[in-house]
């Protein structure tokens, strides 16, 4: 009796962009220094989060960084001038990276590109208070910005259905989807990243839903006609019936909404957890298991509300698999795993560990066998989901019904002579 998928999908621009330094502090004895940048997300609470390194340049004090691409919504989630904090380090062969000073910056001074306003002085707070003749330990100059114009904010999208587990599939795409170089590219002759998570994981989780039909809602975006925010819209645009048929019927009804809504930020994941949790809190009885599947770029804004939702939902029928894609930072999702520290929120901790998290990278085949490594990616991302399921029913003292009595036909029987 599962309680089939909910799919999330998310999409933005994507910024291109390259850096430089001027006479960055000298932390080798023997040479100079091996810098590298690190960019950090600035999240609601005030923490920052890692959104993207650049490689190190070795021995010079005057690096040239490679131009990256990075979707804007892993730097600011939609909001140009949400603080962007940037850090310089020299790289050290055992790990142990000096700091050599950092500074801040906007999504929307970025984007002024190559002028006097992207010239920022690094800056070691702890020199500065120390030397009071200490003025900088080098600048960082923004030397390149592109802003790929293709879709104005973000959109995510859910997809339920009926059956032993609630599925829910999140998607978080990058770019756009008519360009090769978005993770989110529609290859005619092949699926992305997205796209494969979905098919390699809900391929499997579908065969426990006999009708194969899923309700199919999306959130995060804006709604004609008057563009109203929603986080819980007919992916199909029929509220009536919002019913997909199988992992095809949820992607065509998925490509087809990006034709009708404004994606939209921020990205949270609570209400998606909540959202199944209201379900599985009416179906404690062990006769239905709930399992939400998300499929992200690791760009998280409520992470607080996260964890709260998280360690509620654990003393529920209900597991969380999260598939990362793409190759950002997933220290967040890493976070809600609680494989090493268990998941907590205001002084609680969650009763089960519910949480699966895998980085879809870890399962692309090199070699091109796409059938392998999707196979591989089910196997781990379901691996806890047994354990989770008994321990939850073994915690209510829930037992298995009795085994149905045996087949016994009724009819004539047939004989045959060999």
């Amino acid at each position: 009796l599962m309680h089939g998928p909910y799919v999330c999908f998310s999409l933005q621009d994507v910024a291109t962009m390259q850096f430089c330094a001027n006479k960055l502090d000298k932390k080798d004895f023997f040479g100079k220094s091996d810098p590298f940048m690190v960019f950090y997300r600035s999240n609601e609470d005030g923490t920052f989060t890692i959104c993207h390194k650049t490689e190190v340049v070795k021995n010079t004090l005057n690096p040239v960084w490679q131009a990256f691409s990075i979707p804007v919504r892993a730097l600011c989630n939609g909001d140009y001038d949400r603080t962007i904090k940037v850090e310089v380090y020299d790289w050290d062969r055992d790990g142990s990276h000096d700091f050599i000073g950092e500074f801040t910056t906007s999504y929307r001074e970025l984007a002024r590109g190559q002028s006097q306003f992207n010239v920022y002085e690094v800056v070691n707070p702890k020199k500065k208070m120390k030397k009071k003749k200490y003025v900088n330990s080098g600048t960082v100059s923004d030397i390149f910005f592109l802003w790929n114009l293709s879709y104005p904010g973000r959109q995510d999208m859910i997809i339920p259905g009926w059956r032993v587990a609630q599925w829910q599939p999140s998607l978080s795409p990058s770019g756009n989807p008519s360009q090769s170089t978005s993770l989110h590219y529609m290859n005619p002759y092949q699926l992305n990243a997205y796209a494969m998570a979905l098919k390699a994981v809900g391929e499997i989780i579908q065969d426990y839903d006999s009708d194969k039909m899923f309700p199919a809602l999306g959130f995060g975006a804006k709604i004609p006609p008057d563009g109203h925010v929603s986080h819980e819209f007919p992916l199909n645009g029929n509220a009536d019936n919002p019913y997909c048929s199988g992992i095809e019927g949820i992607l065509e009804a998925y490509h087809k909404s990006l034709k009708t809504v404004q994606l939209y930020g921020p990205t949270n994941f609570a209400p998606v957890v909540n959202h199944v949790a209201r379900y599985a809190t009416t179906e404690q009885d062990g006769s239905q298991y709930f399992v939400l599947l998300i499929i992200t770029d690791g760009v998280i804004s409520d992470m607080a509300q996260t964890k709260e939702a998280i360690v509620n939902a654990a003393k529920l029928p209900m597991s969380i698999i999260i598939v990362g894609v793409g190759q950002a930072e997933f220290d967040a999702m890493v976070e809600l795993d609680g494989d090493d520290i268990r998941i907590s929120s205001r002084g609680k901790i969650a009763e089960r560990d519910i949480v699966q998290f895998v980085p879809f990278r870890d399962y692309i085949d090199r070699t091109g066998n796409h059938v392998l490594s999707m196979a591989r990616l089910a196997k781990d991302v379901l691996a806890e989901i047994p354990d989770q399921f008994i321990s939850y029913m073994k915690g209510r003292g829930i037992k298995p019904n009795p085994a149905p009595p045996a087949y016994t036909p009724t009819g004539p029987t047939l004989q045959t002579q060999i």
